[in-house]
């Protein structure tokens, strides 16, 4: 994350393919910046796809934490 956003380089994947009726969840694993309005930012980017709110991971994070939230994010 860069100043609550994310970077322009997040930005080009989603504009070179088409997310249509994809998911996208996004995260970061910024020592700093939360996700801000990431996920606004990127649904205007991606408008045919379901663009869920995202989480800053803390580089603490377990693998235990990790699968867990990852696994509540699918389904």
């Amino acid at each position: 994350m860069w100043w609550y956003r994310e970077p322009s380089i997040i930005d080009t994947f989603i504009e070179s393919y088409d997310l249509t009726n994809k998911t996208i969840i996004p995260f970061a694993t910024s020592g700093g910046s939360g996700m801000g309005k990431s996920s606004t930012y990127i649904q205007k980017l991606a408008p045919k796809s379901k663009v869920t709110q995202g989480k800053r991971l803390s580089f603490s994070i377990t693998d235990e934490e990790l699968n867990t939230w990852a696994s509540s994010m699918i389904k």
